[in-house]
């Protein structure tokens, strides 16, 4: 599934977030633009590398933990460039008949979801090349894969600081409330956010260096954070710091290295 006939074109000319990302993790699915720039945030935010990690970790924990509350449906908004392991093996390693659906607007990710994004036989794994801020086509072609009239994990793991809150423009807010609305009862909100709460003098400089080379970038404080889960029953410990959100070994010997500037919740709807 990838929503439309033809591969849309790579632009290579300006840096986009989910390659710039890709590098950080020490992947090779980036371009020289999206290096630079990541080498530039890095320079100026020591733990860019650290946080982007983090928020794979806790995707992992998050999806893991709604999987064995039984969740059997995930889509995953702004998924970046495959990085195993990827949710749908975490989902599918608890319970192989859950079914994952990928949507991102960034045509290299549709290329590589095509080739390497691989469900179990009992499951399955679809993608959606589709905008966040198109809510009625990205569901619709998520609904091909996924019955959205039961439950659904919706992750947004490291994408709401990329999109602004201006009510005429993306309205991020309004807009994560739109899809929770269409959600059925028992689905959950998996959200991670770049916080300047946690070291603002660095996050000031990468959100300058953002916006420098034409990309987007919104930090926001805990309670924006936690506007996004109002109406919804989080689950403990609430929004924290993203490596203390249920921590397992790896996270709490990253807490040792310092300050990871990104809060994380997990919150049902009832």
């Amino acid at each position: 599934m990838t929503g439309s006939d033809a591969a849309p074109r790579i632009d290579t000319s300006r840096p986009h977030p989910a390659r710039v990302y890709d590098w950080w993790l020490g992947g090779k699915d980036n371009y020289p633009v999206d290096e630079e720039l990541a080498r530039r945030i890095l320079a100026l935010d020591s733990t860019a590398v650290r946080g982007a990690r983090a928020n794979r970790r806790f995707m992992h924990r998050a999806v893991r933990t709604v999987a064995e509350a039984g969740i059997r449906q995930f889509l995953d908004i702004g998924t970046g460039i495959p990085t195993e392991p990827n949710l749908h093996q975490v989902a599918q390693g608890v319970a192989a008949e859950s079914k994952v659906v990928y949507a991102d607007n960034d045509p290299i990710v549709l290329r590589h979801a095509q080739a390497l994004l691989h469900g179990s036989a009992e499951g399955s794994t679809d993608y959606a090349h589709a905008d966040v801020r198109d809510i009625d086509t990205l569901l619709a072609r998520a609904a091909e894969t996924l019955d959205l009239t039961r439950p659904v994990a919706l992750s947004l793991v490291a994408l709401t600081h990329y999109l602004g809150d201006e009510p005429d423009g993306d309205d991020i807010h309004g807009l994560v409330g739109k899809y929770v609305a269409a959600l059925a009862p028992g689905s959950y909100l998996i959200l991670s956010q770049v916080t300047p709460d946690l070291n603002p003098e660095a996050i000031a400089k990468a959100k300058a260096a953002f916006q420098a080379s034409g990309t987007a970038f919104h930090p926001r404080s805990i309670t924006e954070v936690y506007r996004f889960f109002e109406g919804l029953e989080l689950l403990g410990p609430g929004v924290i710091p993203v490596t203390g959100w249920r921590p397992e070994a790896e996270d709490v010997a990253a807490q040792a290295e310092g300050v990871v500037p990104v809060y994380a919740g997990v919150a049902r709807k009832n």
